[in-house]
């Protein structure tokens, strides 16, 4: 399976580049900044120049050719102001699925956020507004499209070690913490399982095994 992961150097996408090569994928990873390259060959991954921000949709389309599927993991990071919030978490997922159409890439993941899908809540600041609501129009911009997606909102994420056990179901899903570890693992899932396909999932720690919470929601 080949799969361009955008965000490639993000901490999920590192992550899953490692497991995903680790599997015998060939896996592609976009990247802006070209000193980022190395970290992606050391977790087995193809690093291809590519700014979302920036990039030609042929130039990405052209990225995507051949793909079996297309991972969403950018964001604009903390720090970041509003505008970044819509020009990645929005605009460049927008331009990534446009792409995998152009391409005839089905499958797609986006990772999201939980929060998404709702209003912010009153007195969040701008920052965070603009986040939820970029998170929002990116997943409402994807179930318009042609292709076999399916979202995932993580809770809050953490660097703790994988445990390999989660909570994973269709929203409203209690908040709470998941490692950045498991959600690789799930989104690795999700990618072998196209059952999922028109799905928008909520994900925090639980104590279902990742494999098992899949198959729950193929079956």
């Amino acid at each position: 399976m080949r799969v361009v992961i955008a965000g490639g150097h993000g901490k999920i996408a590192l992550r899953l580049e490692r497991l995903l090569a680790k599997r015998g994928g060939r896996v592609v990873g976009l990247v802006r900044n070209p000193a980022h390259a190395a970290d992606l060959e050391a977790r087995g991954a193809e690093s291809v120049l590519c700014d979302l921000e920036n990039a030609d949709m042929g130039r990405v389309a052209e990225i995507l050719k051949d793909a079996d599927a297309a991972v969403f993991a950018a964001g604009a990071g903390p720090g970041s102001g509003v505008a970044r919030k819509y020009t990645v978490d929005r605009g460049a997922s927008v331009l990534l699925a446009e792409a995998a159409e152009r391409a005839g890439v089905r499958r797609f993941v986006q990772i999201s956020s939980m929060g998404a899908g709702q209003p912010p809540p009153a007195g969040s600041d701008e920052v965070w507004t603009a986040y939820i609501t970029a998170k929002t129009e990116a997943e409402d911009d994807l179930r318009a499209r042609d292709l076999d997606w399916t979202i995932v909102r993580p809770g809050m994420l953490t660097d703790d070690p994988g445990t390999g056990l989660v909570r994973l179901a269709e929203p409203p899903v209690a908040r709470g913490q998941v490692p950045r570890d498991d959600v690789a693992a799930v989104v690795a899932a999700l990618l072998g399982a196209p059952g999922t396909a028109g799905r928008t999932l909520e994900l925090v720690s639980g104590e279902v095994p990742i494999s098992a919470a899949v198959h729950v929601l193929v079956d």
